[in-house]
């Protein structure tokens, strides 16, 4: 019988934390993850797992990224539950990664979901052609200083602080060359570190508007429950139960920033004090450690990390 935890968070991480060959080690101990990659590319008619162990730049087209992380997360979820029959209360994905986190909590079918993203991939391609849109990370200055520089850079085009990561790390995104000219002047304001991201897309931004619009349209279609672990969403830091609710969330997470150290906050706030990030790397447990300092930060993205985590829940 499954047992909840009230002071666990299960959070999964979006784009950005991709790359070739990720679950190859995983996949070798686990049948889950095949088979959840199986049922992914049957929905799409492409072979998922060969794009994942192929060219870095097929992978990182958002359009496949998007559903390839997915699948890596539920496939992660999916180990979990297998081994462990513990449950986390709390759930957040970021950006992209709560899509995830809604199939994980009863809310979206699999299939759905893996259709629904690759479908917004498809949107946000289309809405800012490849090359003319970028997404960089800008470390080591306050999130006012951030959205100063971006004020002060974008000269007629877009550029806008989109994922308020943790305390001194914002990353910007807009058109490519107002990227560029707000790095450069976060260089000059004393920025630590400026680093592109590799995505095709500049997610979160308003560019991003048009995309959402659109894919309100296969939101409607798309059938939604109510979750059945308790999801905090992106753009409003707020748990939804109805469908409509979570429809416009998903809409609007399309072109409204990810309010990452507020959910991580506000989850901390409500008792959480373990975090399991679900799914590959380990991005967000470096962001949740600076930001919910006193909680214990768990990664689940290969066999001995699953383990070490179902060993705390043994």
């Amino acid at each position: 019988m499954n047992k909840q935890s009230n002071d666990l968070a299960f959070v999964f991480p979006g784009q950005g934390s991709q790359s070739v060959g990720m679950l190859t080690e995983l996949a070798d101990s686990y049948p889950e993850v095949k088979q959840t990659f199986a049922r992914a590319s049957d929905v799409l008619g492409k072979d998922l797992w060969a794009i994942l162990n192929g060219n870095p730049e097929e992978l990182n087209q958002t359009y496949n990224t998007q559903p390839i992380m997915l699948a890596a997360g539920v496939s992660v979820w999916e180990i979990w539950c297998k081994l462990s029959e513990v449950r986390p209360a709390w759930m957040a994905g970021h950006s992209l990664g709560e899509y995830t986190a809604l199939v994980c909590s009863g809310a979206l079918a699999f299939e759905d979901a893996i259709s629904l993203v690759s479908t917004r991939g498809h949107l946000m391609q289309e809405a800012v052609p490849q090359g003319q849109g970028a997404m960089a990370a800008i470390i080591g200055l306050s999130d006012e200083d951030v959205i100063k520089v971006c004020q002060e850079s974008a000269e007629g085009e877009i550029v806008s602080a989109v994922n308020f990561n943790s305390v001194g790390q914002v990353v910007i995104a807009g058109n490519t060359a107002a990227v560029q000219r707000a790095m450069q002047a976060a260089k000059a304001a004393g920025a630590k570190l400026t680093v592109p991201i590799p995505v095709s897309v500049p997610s979160h931004c308003s560019l991003m508007k048009p995309a959402a619009d659109k894919l309100e349209q296969y939101l409607q279609s798309t059938n939604v429950n109510t979750p059945e672990i308790t999801l905090i969403h992106n753009a409003d830091i707020t748990s939804h139960h109805s469908p409509v609710a979570i429809r416009t969330a998903l809409k609007e997470q399309l072109y409204l920033p990810v309010r990452w150290v507020e959910t991580i906050s506000y989850l901390h706030a409500q008792g959480v004090s373990r975090f399991i990030e679900c799914g590959p790397g380990k991005v967000l447990s470096g962001l949740n450690k600076r930001i919910a300092k006193t909680a214990e930060h768990l990664t689940m993205y290969d066999p001995e990390t699953i383990m070490n985590a179902a060993g705390q829940f043994a």
